[in-house]
């Protein structure tokens, strides 16, 4: 009779074990514990109907996932940039189908471009539905593998965990992008026994190549013989964290270091080895000297149009080394005398021990006598006016010096972009967040509140246009709602910038649709019960900019700026860097 009584009870407990291993739920649940397992604390989205059972789910974990509540779709995917590029995490973002799937692609393709790694579910129609232009039905696997890394469409709830699993190896590793994940409704509804083991490995997916000794051998012996070695920081030195890797190079062998857009904060702009930025609208002295360079050592970037201007004539002096971990970029665009197919972190630590310490004096002379030449030119009549409406220059600056050069700046798209990123003196890494390839307008707000959502112990500050503002300012209300503390600043000129500044050089002063008649952005921030200030008057600049920091929370600034300012200098699109205008 005993042994009776204890084998039942033997047979629970084991039968306990084993649901307490593999619990049976939903598909819904099993996305919402999936990214709890990959340490997923913060998404940004947007209900609808097609993905309405994971919210359900998600309403259970509210202790463990923080759920942003974002305007518009759009605005989710950019929060998740800015997310994930200040903290250095995944960015997550949930839409619903149809619509809400669509109003995502931007935001992927702008990732894409950036090597941003962020992982989209969306909500789809049930399996049975699909193909017959359902309600709300999208081919959004179609619409987004041209600008996702990988994606998938999951009918069967048992194929989720591995999905997602799947999904976030893939965006984080190697050179890190965007992934979406579509689940159809049925598999979110649906029951199966969850497991969930980590994504560690995918057969003929190398997502950091072997180092090639060889390659590093014939790399240093170039940098070893080089009279004006040069290198360019890419954002792949930030994606790899290679940024002391690096600097111990640089200073080893007293090599130059100029930024791409989205290389800055690599490198400590006061740095004695910076030379400044790369590009369109970079500085004079490192883009003029490219043509001066024997050795080019490019890492993590991909030469970009904006960078070499005319590739016909760009470098054509000078041998190049190029580090870099996507081997489609390598050879697309400028010849390689040597490739280093690797990581950056990985090959600078192997080639700074194979240079030799080095000294080039004169070389870097001549990017002191470069920077001179265009603060004497350009820089000085912006950075310190002494009359006439206040400058864009101007307004950056002051925010760079009253933080210290320490805050996080998130910037739209336009001339504005290219003020803050040319005058903001940027002291720490992943400091600067800006849609570099897509150049995609409206950015700044949401990557913004994303970003103080990575980093709430920094300051986040977006500098935004006000064409750009216009076209995301509905995430206020996101801001509001969240309390998130992120300070905007509009540089308000009253025009599209950048495309006024064109047609200024380039068509004869044809100023056709860029002149903007502008709101009350004061009074619509206070409509989302956010404060602000506007500011018309150069004496009350300084004092305004002060205020906002002091500010408790979110706050937003707009400073009228000189309506027809130039970002200068300028490299006319297409024409070698050798011609970069100064006026």
């Amino acid at each position: 009779m005993q042994q009776k009584d204890v084998l039942p009870m033997k047979a629970e407990t084991e039968a306990d074990k084993r649901s307490a291993v593999k619990p049976v739920i939903t598909g819904s649940e099993a996305v919402i514990r999936s990214l709890i397992a990959e340490g997923v604390e913060t998404i940004f989205g947007y209900p609808g109907g097609a993905i309405m059972p994971i919210y359900d789910a998600l309403y259970d974990f509210q202790d463990q996932v923080h759920h942003i509540l974002v305007r518009h779709e759009q605005g989710a995917t950019h929060a998740a940039q800015g997310y994930s590029r200040a903290s250095g995490k995944v960015g997550v973002a949930f839409a619903t189908s149809g619509p809400g799937a669509t109003n995502l692609v931007t935001g992927l393709a702008d990732a894409y471009m950036d090597s941003t790694p962020m992982v989209c579910i969306t909500g789809q129609v049930a399996a049975a539905l699909l193909g017959t232009d359902a309600f709300q039905e999208t081919d959004v696997i179609g619409i987004t593998m041209p600008i996702t890394k990988w994606n998938i469409q999951v009918t069967r709830q048992e194929d989720i965990p591995g999905a997602i699993a799947k999904a976030f190896y893939i965006a984080r590793s190697g050179r890190p992008g965007p992934v979406l994940v579509d689940i159809t409704k049925n598999a979110q509804v649906g029951t199966f026994e969850y497991e969930y083991n980590k994504c560690e490995f995918i057969r003929s997916y190398q997502p950091v190549p072997e180092l090639d000794n060889e390659a590093v051998t014939a790399a240093a012996a170039l940098i070893n013989s080089a009279k004006k070695p040069y290198i360019f920081c890419g954002h792949g030195v930030l994606l790899s964290g290679a940024e002391n890797e690096l600097l111990s190079l640089a200073e080893k062998a007293q090599i130059p270091v100029a930024s791409t857009l989205l290389g800055l904060s690599a490198v400590p702009v006061d740095h004695p080895l910076y030379g400044g930025m790369l590009g369109m609208h970079g500085n004079y002295a490192p883009n003029m000297l490219t043509c001066e360079a024997d050795l080019i050592i490019a890492v993590g970037m991909r030469f970009d149009d904006r960078v070499t201007g005319d590739v016909s004539t760009f470098v054509k002096q000078a041998k190049v080394i190029h580090i870099e971990i996507d081997a489609a970029e390598i050879n697309k665009i400028i010849p390689a005398d040597v490739a280093i197919h690797a990581d950056a972190k990985e090959a600078l630590s192997a080639l700074s021990q194979l240079v030799m310490p080095a000294k080039h004096d004169a070389w870097l002379e001549e990017f002191r006598f470069g920077h001179k030449k265009e603060y004497d030119k350009v820089q000085h009549r912006e950075l310190y006016p002494e009359a006439g409406e206040i400058k864009m220059a101007e307004t950056v600056r002051l925010i760079s010096e009253k933080t210290n050069g320490e805050a996080i700046l998130v910037t739209d798209v336009g001339q504005h972009q290219m003020i803050a990123s040319r005058y903001y003196r940027f002291k720490n890494p992943n400091t600067n967040i800006t849609s570099g390839g897509m150049g995609t307008m409206g950015f700044s707000i949401p990557a913004a509140m994303g970003a103080k959502m990575g980093a709430p112990e920094k300051e986040v500050i977006a500098v935004v246009g006000d064409g750009c503002f216009q076209m995301t300012l509905q995430e206020l209300g996101t801001i509001y709602q969240s309390q998130i503390g992120v300070k905007m600043v509009i540089l308000n000129n009253n025009f599209l910038g950048m495309v006024r500044q064109w047609q200024q050089l380039f068509f004869d002063k044809r100023y056709s649709s860029t002149e903007m008649v502008n709101p009350d952005f004061i009074q619509i921030a206070k409509g989302f019960f956010i404060p602000g200030k506007k500011v018309t008057a150069r004496e009350d600049l300084a004092a305004a900019i002060d205020e906002m920091l002091a500010h408790n929370g979110a706050y937003l600034l707009e400073v009228v700026v000189e309506k027809e300012d130039n970002v200068f200098p300028m490299v006319p699109a297409g024409a070698p860097v050798s011609t970069i205008r100064l006026e």
